[in-house]
């Protein structure tokens, strides 16, 4: 479980911004699963997604996303991370390859998630994209609430990564506008 804890510079929970807000949402918290519970709903209903809002910056790392307060689903993972392990909660990255014709019609790419292990039920996935109608994700212990259902031709990737895929910090360190990023989404 410590690679799942470990910092990185995408996961640099050790920015003080980041540890200020993960002190904060541990307060009055008496297990993980409240703690990753105030961490998730923190990044769902907090930060702005991206694409939802067209925002001119595209974040990377965990500490630019709070700056900033945007990021792609991806780096929405990446502060999530952050949080849950800058708390001691081991968390990971999970991906689903989705149609992103939202953007751009007849395309696919990688959608990012995070993993979380909690105690008594293992690892479970969450995605703190964001809510808006059609999209209502949770946290709802054991249930998986995400935001997408696969539908046809869509999957889930296997394994919760330790770091995020090369593919997702390598497009979003290269595509810095919105409109960059909708043209060169990362895939498998």
């Amino acid at each position: 479980m410590k690679n799942y804890l470990k910092e990185t510079d995408v996961i640099d929970f050790s920015d003080p911004g980041i540890l200020e807000l993960a002190l904060t949402l541990r307060q009055g918290s008496v297990s993980d699963l409240e703690i990753a519970k105030n961490c998730f709903l923190y990044v769902r209903d907090n930060i702005r997604h991206t694409g939802d809002y067209q925002d001119t910056i595209t974040t990377l790392k965990a500490s630019e996303v709070l700056r900033y307060k945007t990021g792609w689903c991806y780096a929405k993972s990446h502060l999530l991370a952050a949080l849950l392990r800058a708390n001691s909660i081991p968390a990971g990255f999970s991906y689903q390859r989705l149609s992103c014709s939202e953007y751009k019609k007849n395309i696919y790419c990688l959608h990012g998630l995070n993993s979380i292990y909690l105690k008594g039920f293992g690892w479970y996935r969450v995605d703190a994209r964001g809510n808006k109608e059609g999209v209502q994700a949770e946290f709802e212990p054991p249930i998986e609430t995400l935001a997408f259902d696969l539908e046809e031709g869509e999957t889930n990737v296997d394994g919760v990564f330790e770091e995020p895929l090369a593919s997702v910090v390598k497009a979003l360190d290269m595509n810095r506008t919105y409109e960059e990023m909708i043209n060169n989404f990362p895939d498998l």
